[in-house]
């Protein structure tokens, strides 16, 4: 796991939390263990209790720090919705993207609060660019940016199977674009196939009004 800082750039708390950052995001919070983050932060296991008491503070630690990434990343979207734009999230770092991963798979309140953003950010982005099919507070506006943030999340938490398929760590800095880009080309292949015979007759059948 790559850190986003030289070791000697934090202080010992931001070392910490890093390190934690990283054996959740890899083990989980079940089987992640101090020992283990203290070896990974250079300090000691009495300092990590010093600093966050338990691995359940330490936690908490975790998602407040990423809670608050996310928030300013919120308000930058909400400005320009790009409900696609996975990229963004390393903007806060690979490390909090990989943390995302594991707490969208396991629940936290950082994943809730990921995902709560992304539907108002795609919900947003719909009604805007496609008004008539996606009133604005419409059950179908909501319906659609929830299904949408989902399989856009899904791609996050399937990153290893994902990896393993693509050839490439999509989850790495490097390759931030793999996911977007691919996903890209689906949406302009339905769309090809929406306005196909066959795709009209699903979409009659499914009452488009």
């Amino acid at each position: 796991m790559n850190r986003e800082r030289p070791l000697d750039d934090l202080t010992a708390r931001a070392r910490i939390r890093d390190a934690a950052l990283a054996q959740f995001a890899e083990h989980g919070v079940k089987a992640a263990r101090l020992q283990d983050i203290a070896r990974a932060a250079g300090v000691s296991v009495g300092l990590v209790q010093h600093h966050y008491g338990t691995k359940d503070g330490l936690r908490d630690a975790c998602d407040s720090y990423v809670l608050e990434q996310l928030v300013q990343r919120a308000k930058d979207e909400e400005a320009n919705p790009d409900p696609g734009g996975l990229a963004a999230l390393y903007e806060g770092g690979e490390l909090m993207v990989r943390y995302l991963a594991r707490a969208l798979a396991d629940g936290s309140p950082a994943a809730e609060a990921f995902f709560a953003g992304a539907m108002r950010v795609t919900e947003k982005f719909l009604t805007a660019t496609w008004p008539d099919r996606f009133p604005e507070g419409s059950a179908k506006a909501r319906d659609a940016a929830a299904v949408m943030s989902a399989m856009h999340a899904g791609t996050i938490v399937l990153h290893p199977y994902l990896s393993r398929r693509m050839g490439v760590d999509v989850l790495a800095r490097e390759h931030a674009t793999a996911i977007g880009t691919a996903m890209a080309e689906v949406y302009a292949a339905m769309g090809d196939f929406a306005r196909s015979e066959a795709g009209r007759h699903l979409t009659e059948e499914h009452g488009d009004d």
